[in-house]
């Protein structure tokens, strides 16, 4: 389909196409590159709330995920390597160069994908994934819908189906400013995250194994409050929290507030885990939106995700996904004006 603007050219020669749609009061710009949200606005607020680029370019040098879906394995997998149906697996390694990253180095966030629907407020983005790439077991196929409805709300509906047993764990990567489109940091937002439980990580950012209380923690967000570290250095937040033990219901995962405009957002999601990062390595290859430079800090994301390494560990919800299932998840980003 070949509707939206064009953007830029691969060096595969796959033209990337930009995408606006409108609707409950927001506007968004996609791209079929990475299903990226490059840009995302509501109404009666002047600064993107998103992070982005306004060139191609940016987007093809960029390592830090910028507004892309991530897959086929969102997060970490410890060294690559899992075993399935008792055969043993070894993706790609591209974090650290021991350990599996958002898909490895080839993927979906970098990937051209194909448009299948494009209305007013919507876009529907599709992925073939073939058997075997980035070393993950079976063909997949993936599907990405952005719709703006009302009242102020982004909804993500990511589906996936797969021709033999594989993993799959699928999320959207934005980074959200919610105060003045990254020239300033995101430390002084407030957040809340009704979780009781949150995976620590050792010093290589794969987790422990320990599901661990977030009682008297630096983690505890159930009560709103900011990120900024009080006493000593800032506590750079890249981990995961514990919703549920498995995929369910929508329910309310985060609540976030701008220091400055009083922008809110709240995030519902179908998935069992929530990844806070706190935008503490963002270092971004060119200017941002309107020529923007994020420093350290300039987003936060919240990745609605199964844990990381669940692979792994047999405790954690299962990222599994056979043949006739359907992978489902549903995530509304839903903004108001303070």
């Amino acid at each position: 389909m070949k509707d939206g603007e064009l953007f830029g050219t691969t060096q595969a020669a796959e033209e990337i196409r930009r995408f606006t749609i409108r609707g409950g009061g927001l506007s968004a710009n996609i791209l079929n590159l990475g299903a990226i949200i490059q840009d995302l606005r509501l109404a009666g607020h002047e600064a993107p709330l998103v992070l982005g680029f306004d060139r191609f370019e940016a987007y093809e040098r960029d390592t830090g995920y910028f507004g892309a879906v991530v897959g086929r394995f969102a997060n970490r997998i410890r060294d690559g390597r899992f075993t399935l149906a008792g055969q043993r697996q070894q993706t790609d390694r591209n974090f650290l160069g021991k350990h599996a990253l958002h898909g490895g180095s080839g993927g979906y966030s970098g990937r051209a994908w194909s448009v299948a629907l494009h209305g007013h407020d919507f876009v529907t983005l599709s992925l073939h994934d073939p058997g075997g790439s980035m070393g993950f077991p079976g063909a997949l196929d993936v599907t990405c819908t952005y719709r703006l409805k009302i009242p102020g709300t982004l909804s993500v509906e990511l589906t996936a189906t797969a021709d033999e047993a594989t993993v799959c764990n699928l999320s959207q990567h934005s980074y959200f400013n919610l105060d003045d489109g990254g020239a300033g940091d995101v430390l002084d937002h407030r957040v809340m995250i009704p979780a009781g439980a949150y995976l620590p990580v050792d010093a290589e950012m794969i987790p422990t194994g320990v599901v661990q209380p977030v009682d008297r923690t630096p983690f505890d967000f159930r009560q709103a409050r900011s990120l900024r570290t009080e006493a000593g250095d800032q506590l750079v937040y890249d981990h995961n929290f514990c919703l549920a033990s498995a995929r369910g219901p929508l329910r309310k995962a985060a609540w976030v507030q701008g220091a400055v405009s009083g922008v809110e957002m709240e995030v519902w999601t179908t998935e069992p885990g929530l990844q806070l990062y706190g935008g503490g390595y963002i270092a971004p290859p060119a200017p941002g939106l309107g020529g923007i430079g994020y420093k350290r800090f300039a987003g936060l994301c919240l990745e609605a995700q199964t844990w990381p390494d669940a692979p792994n560990r047999s405790y954690f919800p299962s990222a599994t996904l056979l043949p006739g299932e359907t992978y489902h998840q549903l995530t509304e980003y839903r903004f108001r004006l303070g």
